[in-house]
């Protein structure tokens, strides 16, 4: 009776261990996943900045700032690159466009602390002249970055393609005053792209052209000590550019785009008129 008593007892008790370890081991896995749920995020300001694209807009309708982490293309993001074969001025030819460069590629200004990474072109008439007018795309490319990476840079635009050699090239357009494409969007060599701005008034009105051979998608400084992977915009631009008498044919991949609207305006009216 004795050992029959002392069976149930430890019966009893190896019972109560199962059940009380069941919990505890509940509990911890309940506490782990609470906490790694409310861990603070260092990088973001919420998860839905996390999860944006880079220059998405967010659900109220602000735009993350630029992380300044390094940030690669992916391999399939290299493979969706458009090829330039050909390019242009982004305000207009020099045969027709009443600009010129107020401040060269790589002009030393030790006032700003370096050499200049790229090309600040200007109305003719100087100051905010040119405020509004037109920016168009240098070449054929794909958006991968639209944001205001800081006040000083005002709206930026960066697109990026391959050049006929089959490098990786992107063209930055800084100062903005306003876009008008998206990013991931397809864009053709002479599409409008945006619009001269002065970067929130820190700067009479200009556009600031970047051109870079990188896989990267960064900012960085408009001044360096040291040359990166900064091209000379103006340099590479004429020498794929086309000759005078060739200017005014219009890019294939512009034509397409536009054969694709004029097909959903056709596709529009139909339906319009169906109902």
């Amino acid at each position: 009776m004795k050992k029959t008593s002392t069976q149930q007892h430890l019966l009893y008790c190896f019972v109560v261990a199962f059940v009380i370890g069941l919990i505890v081991v509940t509990l911890l896995a309940y506490m782990r996943s609470h906490t790694g749920q409310l861990a603070p995020i260092k990088s973001m300001k919420s998860w839905q900045h996390a999860d944006a694209p880079l220059g998405h807009p967010l659900l109220d309708g602000s735009t993350p700032a630029f992380d300044p982490r390094f940030i690669q293309l992916s391999a399939f993001d290299r493979n969706l690159l458009p090829i330039a074969t050909t390019m242009m001025q982004p305000m207009g030819s020099r045969h027709g466009a009443l600009t010129y460069n107020a401040q060269p590629f790589w002009a030393n200004n030790k006032q700003r602390g370096g050499y200049h990474t790229g090309d600040d072109i200007n109305g003719i008439g100087g100051m905010d002249s040119d405020l509004g007018d037109p920016v168009f795309a240098a070449a054929n490319g794909i958006v991968i970055y639209r944001g205001e990476p800081s006040h000083g840079w005002g709206n930026t635009l960066i697109l990026a393609h391959r050049s006929a050699d089959g490098d990786i090239h992107q063209l930055m357009y800084a100062h903005l005053q306003k876009s008008s494409v998206a990013v991931g969007e397809l864009v053709a060599m002479g599409e409008k792209i945006g619009t001269v701005g002065n970067a929130n008034g820190n700067y009479p009105a200009h556009l600031h052209l970047e051109l870079r051979h990188t896989s990267g998608v960064w900012i960085g400084s408009g001044y360096v000590q040291e040359g990166t992977e900064h091209l000379n915009p103006d340099l590479v631009i004429n020498k794929y550019s086309k000759k005078p008498t060739e200017m005014l044919n219009i890019a294939p991949l512009l034509s397409v785009k536009y054969d694709q609207l004029e097909k959903a305006r056709a596709n529009m009216m139909i339906n319009n008129n169906a109902q």
